[in-house]
Protein backbone atom coordinates (compact mmCIF):
# COMPACT_ATOMS: atom_id res chain seq x y z
CA UNK A 1 0.00 0.00 0.00
CA UNK A 2 1.43 3.47 -0.86
CA UNK A 3 1.48 6.00 1.38
CA UNK A 4 1.52 10.00 0.11
CA UNK A 5 2.78 12.89 2.36
CA UNK A 6 2.19 16.20 1.39
CA UNK A 7 3.31 19.29 2.47
CA UNK A 8 3.96 23.35 1.17
CA UNK A 9 0.24 24.48 1.56
CA UNK A 10 -0.64 27.97 3.53
CA UNK A 11 -1.45 30.78 2.98
CA UNK A 12 -0.99 33.36 -0.03
CA UNK A 13 -2.20 36.78 -1.64
CA UNK A 14 -3.88 36.59 -4.77
CA UNK A 15 -0.99 37.24 -7.57
CA UNK A 16 1.61 34.73 -5.40
CA UNK A 17 2.67 31.36 -5.61
CA UNK A 18 2.63 28.25 -3.99
CA UNK A 19 4.63 24.71 -4.40
CA UNK A 20 3.21 21.55 -2.82
CA UNK A 21 5.70 18.33 -2.34
CA UNK A 22 3.97 14.65 -2.42
CA UNK A 23 6.46 12.10 -1.27
CA UNK A 24 5.48 8.38 -2.27
CA UNK A 25 6.90 5.40 0.15
CA UNK A 26 7.37 1.96 -1.60
CA UNK A 27 10.31 1.32 -4.15
CA UNK A 28 7.56 1.09 -7.36
CA UNK A 29 7.06 5.19 -7.53
CA UNK A 30 8.54 5.43 -11.26
CA UNK A 31 5.88 3.06 -12.41
CA UNK A 32 2.59 4.93 -12.13
CA UNK A 33 1.14 7.83 -12.82
CA UNK A 34 0.10 10.43 -10.16
CA UNK A 35 -2.44 12.51 -10.20
CA UNK A 36 -3.45 16.24 -7.98
CA UNK A 37 -6.98 17.12 -6.87
CA UNK A 38 -9.05 19.49 -5.12
CA UNK A 39 -11.89 20.37 -3.31
CA UNK A 40 -13.28 23.47 -2.01
CA UNK A 41 -15.14 23.97 1.20
CA UNK A 42 -19.13 22.22 0.13
CA UNK A 43 -17.58 20.95 -3.42
CA UNK A 44 -17.18 17.97 -4.95
CA UNK A 45 -13.39 17.01 -5.24
CA UNK A 46 -11.78 18.22 -8.50
CA UNK A 47 -8.85 17.46 -10.89
CA UNK A 48 -6.04 19.80 -11.27
CA UNK A 49 -3.34 17.97 -13.26
CA UNK A 50 -1.45 15.12 -13.56
CA UNK A 51 1.48 13.47 -14.65
CA UNK A 52 2.68 10.40 -16.48
CA UNK A 53 5.15 7.47 -14.95
CA UNK A 54 8.68 8.98 -16.18
CA UNK A 55 7.40 12.73 -16.23
CA UNK A 56 7.24 13.50 -19.79
CA UNK A 57 3.94 13.85 -20.00
CA UNK A 58 1.33 16.00 -18.09
CA UNK A 59 -2.60 17.25 -18.64
CA UNK A 60 -4.45 20.25 -16.79
CA UNK A 61 -7.45 21.35 -15.93
CA UNK A 62 -8.80 24.44 -18.19
CA UNK A 63 -9.11 26.22 -15.34
CA UNK A 64 -5.04 26.23 -13.95
CA UNK A 65 -3.60 25.36 -17.78
CA UNK A 66 -0.98 28.20 -17.69
CA UNK A 67 -1.16 28.64 -14.00
CA UNK A 68 -0.20 25.18 -12.31
CA UNK A 69 2.70 22.93 -13.61
CA UNK A 70 3.20 19.74 -11.83
CA UNK A 71 6.46 17.85 -11.80
CA UNK A 72 8.36 14.68 -10.86
CA UNK A 73 11.38 13.44 -9.20
CA UNK A 74 11.25 9.64 -9.30
CA UNK A 75 14.72 9.09 -7.70
CA UNK A 76 13.47 10.98 -4.70
CA UNK A 77 9.68 9.48 -5.31
CA UNK A 78 8.51 13.03 -5.06
CA UNK A 79 5.70 14.82 -7.09
CA UNK A 80 5.40 18.61 -6.89
CA UNK A 81 2.29 21.23 -7.93
CA UNK A 82 3.88 24.78 -8.66
CA UNK A 83 1.12 27.38 -8.65
CA UNK A 84 1.91 30.24 -10.38
CA UNK A 85 -0.67 33.62 -10.18
CA UNK A 86 -3.11 31.91 -7.80
CA UNK A 87 -6.79 33.25 -7.37
CA UNK A 88 -8.66 33.46 -4.76
CA UNK A 89 -10.91 30.64 -6.51
CA UNK A 90 -8.10 28.58 -6.60
CA UNK A 91 -8.84 28.68 -2.13
CA UNK A 92 -8.78 24.42 -1.70
CA UNK A 93 -7.88 21.43 0.28
CA UNK A 94 -5.12 20.03 -2.37
CA UNK A 95 -4.29 16.22 -2.63
CA UNK A 96 -2.05 14.23 -4.80
CA UNK A 97 -3.37 10.48 -5.72
CA UNK A 98 -1.93 7.09 -7.30
CA UNK A 99 -3.37 6.65 -10.69
CA UNK A 100 -5.16 3.35 -10.87
CA UNK A 101 -6.86 3.19 -14.12
CA UNK A 102 -7.46 5.53 -17.24
CA UNK A 103 -9.24 8.41 -16.29
CA UNK A 104 -9.44 11.48 -14.34
CA UNK A 105 -12.13 11.04 -11.98
CA UNK A 106 -11.29 10.44 -8.22
CA UNK A 107 -12.79 7.09 -9.23
CA UNK A 108 -9.10 6.18 -10.78
CA UNK A 109 -6.70 7.54 -8.03
CA UNK A 110 -5.96 6.06 -4.66
CA UNK A 111 -3.53 6.25 -1.37
CA UNK A 112 -4.92 9.97 -1.36
CA UNK A 113 -2.49 12.24 0.56
CA UNK A 114 -3.78 13.91 3.58
CA UNK A 115 -4.27 17.32 1.64
CA UNK A 116 -2.71 20.36 2.96
CA UNK A 117 -5.19 23.68 2.37
CA UNK A 118 -4.11 26.57 0.20
CA UNK A 119 -6.03 29.68 0.92
CA UNK A 120 -5.51 32.66 -1.33
CA UNK A 121 -6.71 36.30 -0.04
CA UNK A 122 -7.94 38.98 -2.43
Amino acid sequence: QVQLVESGGGLVQAGGSLRLSCEASGRTFSSYAMGWFRQALGKEREFVGDINSNGDMTSYAHSVKGRFTTSRDNAKNMVYLQMNKLRPEDTSVYYCAKNIGSGITPAYFASWGQGPPVTVSS
